[in-house]
């Protein structure tokens, strides 16, 4: 199996609990090199120099390694564009953190620049493998629900201290926002039209921090909201079709296991006990009603290195298509306008 040397530009919280973890479970992977601002002796430094990896400070140390496969930008937000347009000028293949850029314009330019050069160019769009995610898409694709009339996916946290000074791009709609929009997207494509409801609550001044949009498709609607002062948080997911209504409470444990210690590979990572699992409720030929619980389908942020690795080597179709990344960004930009 050939195995690619990836690089990382920035080596905080987000590369070592979102990205490491599951490139050490992973043998076509090789972490050739780390760029970040400032170097430090951090245990986690430590162990990957003595794989190998090699630490600086320079993204030209990146740029002009011509062994280095893929690059993956996990800079804070505000860097994404600017490095991810130094390294496609540079000629590297690009895999960003998201949110990806705050415009459409920047999201066209780097598009444009990776398809000029013949570059792979993609977000980081690792919700796409939320358990909680792809176990309302099995159920949807089973046909359970019949024709699809509103869905509400929810985004809940309780964090009454925490709101900040900012731009829109570090509020909760671009941050928390972008899964939720892409994950409509990646089910749906882009919405015919979209109505914005969205709020700083905690602080008047501070970044947004609640957001209700409403994405309206030909038959029925999609909304994704989230609030920073949920107390009790909603159901993940409502979804309500012609034949029946699937509700999945809870959210995806990946992120609870990864911030436990708990790593990707290890016994029962990431899964949901039975108590968690999605109720169906639905109506069948006979008109018979029909309760049942989903196994949770279970989830794994890896696989976007593996979508990656396959579009690299054997030549398949990106995880996240050029349109879907415009699409996205147009989205999340026009609330704004």
């Amino acid at each position: 199996m050939k195995k690619l040397n990836i690089a990382y530009v920035g080596f905080g919280k987000s590369t070592n609990r979102y990205h490491i973890p599951y490139i050490k479970i992973r043998d076509h992977f090789n972490i050739s090199r780390i760029v970040n601002r400032t170097l430090g002796k951090r245990p986690e430094q430590a162990v990957l120099e003595a794989n190998g990896t090699v630490f600086s400070t320079d993204i030209n140390d990146i740029i002009q390694d011509d062994s280095i496969d893929l690059v993956i930008v996990v800079t804070p937000g505000s860097a994404h564009y600017e490095t991810s347009k130094k390294l496609l000028l540079g000629g590297k293949n690009v895999i960003c953190d998201k949110p990806l850029v705050e415009t459409l314009e920047q999201a066209k330019e780097l598009v444009g620049l990776a398809k000029e050069r013949k570059l792979f160019f993609m977000p980081f769009q690792n919700r796409r493998f939320d358990s909680d995610f792809l176990t309302v898409k099995k159920v949807l694709e089973t046909g359970y629900l019949g024709d699809l009339i509103d869905l509400t996916v929810t985004m809940d946290h309780y964090r009454p201290a925490d709101a900040s000074r900012g731009e829109n791009f570090d509020g909760a709609w671009y941050g928390h926002g972008v899964h939720l929009v892409d994950q409509m997207v990646s089910l749906f494509g882009k919405p015919e039209t979209v109505q914005y409801d969205i709020r700083s609550t905690r602080d008047a001044d501070a970044v947004d921090d609640y957001f209700s949009v409403n994405l309206i498709y030909k038959k029925f609607r999609a909304t994704v909201q989230a609030t920073e002062l949920a107390a009790v948080s909603r159901p993940k997911w409502v979804v309500y079709g012609s034949k029946g209504t699937l509700v999945k409470e809870h959210v995806d444990q990946q992120e609870n296991d990864l911030k436990a210690g708990i790593a990707p590979g290890d016994e029962g990572f990431g899964a949901d006990t039975s108590q968690d699992f999605a109720q169906l409720t639905y109506y069948n030929q006979n008109g018979d009603r029909i309760e049942k619980s989903i196994p949770t389908v279970l989830g794994d942020y890896g696989r976007v290195y593996d979508s990656a690795y396959n579009s690299l080597v054997h030549g398949k179709e990106k995880l996240v298509s050029d349109e879907q990344i415009l699409a996205v960004i147009e989205t999340l930009e026009n609330a704004f306008k």
